[in-house]
């Protein structure tokens, strides 16, 4: 992880990397510490740009980690400060990318602790679902909550993400505090490792 490079910021499809390889992604509402997320667990502290301006990620950030692994910031959506259009041709090209991409193995969706499951984050669940992509969710920023607090938020997302055909499970993150830091990087190994799903003949 303390090895990922910067390869390439994507607006279009078409500059996706072609090479191929195995890719796990990163998602999450503007300002919910996804970028913050990132740099914890690959500990590199500037790897991904963060702010205090929602929604700064706004293209499709690529990072090699050798061997042909890659991981991948998605932008933030929700409450960036911009036009209607700009946040419909993120989400269009979120959705292409979690359905379309054959080098995905999985998604690591950060929402916070204190405000998870929005609308938003249901609609980034429902598109892994059909494909059966995994998802790992993080719940963030979970220093600022008790410890009951915190417990009780990890239950009931657990409970209300149990009924998705697609495999999601949950823990608790704080990017400041180093919580759940190598759980976290254990999941994205593990799915790195997995070998690509055969494709079905028709």
């Amino acid at each position: 992880m303390n090895q990922a490079r910067f390869a390439i910021a994507a607006a279009e499809p078409g500059q996706w990397p072609s090479a191929p390889g195995a890719e796990v992604a990163f998602a999450g509402r503007s300002n919910v510490g996804k970028s913050s997320a990132v740099n914890a667990i690959t500990r590199q502290r500037g790897l991904a740009r963060t702010s205090k301006t929602p929604g700064r990620t706004q293209q499709i950030v690529f990072f090699e980690l050798g061997g042909g692994a890659r991981l991948v910031d998605l932008p933030g959506y929700g409450y960036a400060k911009v036009p209607e259009t700009v946040r419909a041709g993120w989400a269009r090209s979120i959705e292409r990318y979690l359905t379309g991409r054959d080098a995905l193995r999985g998604l690591i969706l950060v929402m916070d602790a204190r405000h998870p499951l929005t609308e938003l984050d249901r609609r980034m669940l429902d598109w892994c679902e059909p494909g059966g992509l995994p998802v790992h969710i993080l719940l963030t920023k979970i220093d600022k909550l008790g410890r009951s607090q915190a417990g009780q938020a990890e239950l009931s997302v657990t409970r209300a993400v149990a009924v998705l055909a697609n495999p999601v499970t949950v823990q608790q993150f704080s990017a400041l505090k180093r919580i759940g830091v190598s759980e976290a990087q254990e999941k994205i190994v593990s799915w790195l490792r997995e070998p690509p799903a055969p494709i079905e003949e028709m």
